[in-house]
């Protein structure tokens, strides 16, 4: 036991007396012993920069309790419908940051976007031209889309995963009278021709929410909350880049001071108001409905170097 002992104060600097500028390395040094190189390349940035921040500017314990505070927060507002975290990363802009790096497109792909905080697993499949709106009260929305690669070859049995708010900018997970039902969201398979289509509600800009953590964080920033009107749209294709994104309305008012930072040109366009009281798909209505279409061309991932172990080096 002693040699044992010996041999890892031998191995590892002592913890002892540091100063606030020895206290880095010794940190670092820690975690040397980990077997992934990615491990340690991660951590030791981190520690890096999260030292270096509190030095640059000279982080109060009183400021490092209000931190610790606004963390566990942050951690008791997350619920299995509500990902404060998420939120915090998409005011932060890291999300987005995040998502360029990972997903950069090319050509013809579609540009990836934010995922946001009010995505659901285990949403319900639909038929084509179902409405998913199942009873909540707006102006019928049409939306349509194909799914292709880039090159526009249409792929079939695509799983596309569609949600978004309603017209006073809540999602069904804020709506306490649903005790939990799924509403405004959906999942669909394209046809033989990369096309899939369904019935719902137009959304609305909205806040996003402001009774927790991050709430407290925009209000202190001096910024508002609120997200263009959007409908999100998650896309599986085996062999292809999982797909994240929106497709934002053309001329609303925060189209260019998105909350969360997640706005691309590529991504906007008109919900056109149509007169007719007869739908794309031949359903009979007894009023006018807005029509949105999309062509999401999928992306093909790209290899990336494998990393090397330092025995392998």
């Amino acid at each position: 036991m002693k040699s044992k002992v010996q041999h890892q104060s031998q191995a590892q600097a002592s913890t002892r007396n540091l100063s606030a500028q020895a206290v880095t390395a010794a940190v670092i040094d820690r975690m040397k012993s980990s077997r992934s190189d990615r491990f340690k390349q991660v951590m030791a940035s981190l520690i890096e920069h999260l030292h270096a921040f509190a030095r640059d500017v000279q982080l109060s314990e009183q400021e490092w309790a209000f931190a610790i505070d606004f963390l566990t927060k942050t951690g008791q507002s997350c619920t299995s419908s509500r990902q404060e975290f998420i939120l915090l990363s998409d005011t932060l802009g890291l999300s987005t940051l995040v998502t360029q790096m990972n997903h950069p497109s090319q050509g013809k792909e579609t540009e990836q976007t934010v995922l946001g905080p009010f995505h659901r697993e285990s949403t319900p499949q639909f038929p084509l031209g179902a409405d998913i709106a199942a009873g909540i009260e707006g102006k019928p929305l049409f939306i349509s889309g194909t799914v292709s690669d880039s090159h526009g070859q249409p792929i079939a049995d695509a799983r596309v995963d569609i949600w978004h708010a309603d017209p006073r900018g809540e999602y069904d997970v804020q709506k306490p009278a649903l005790d939990g039902a799924m509403r405004l969201r959906g999942v669909f398979h394209t046809d033989e021709a990369g096309r899939f289509h369904c019935w719902s509600i137009k959304p609305t800009c909205y806040p996003v929410p402001t009774d927790g953590p991050v709430g407290l964080l925009l209000k202190a920033s001096k910024r508002h909350p609120m997200r263009p009107a959007h409908v999100h749209f998650m896309i599986d294709a085996k062999g292809f880049d999982r797909l994240i994104t929106h497709v934002f309305e053309e001329g609303d008012r925060y189209i260019d001071s998105d909350a969360v930072f997640g706005v691309r040109d590529a991504l906007i366009i008109p919900f056109k108001l149509k007169r007719s009281k007869t739908g794309p798909d031949g359903s009979v209505l007894n009023r006018s409905y807005y029509h949105i279409h999309y062509d999401f061309h999928m992306r093909i991932p790209r290899s990336k170097p494998k990393r090397q172990n330092k025995a392998s080096r």
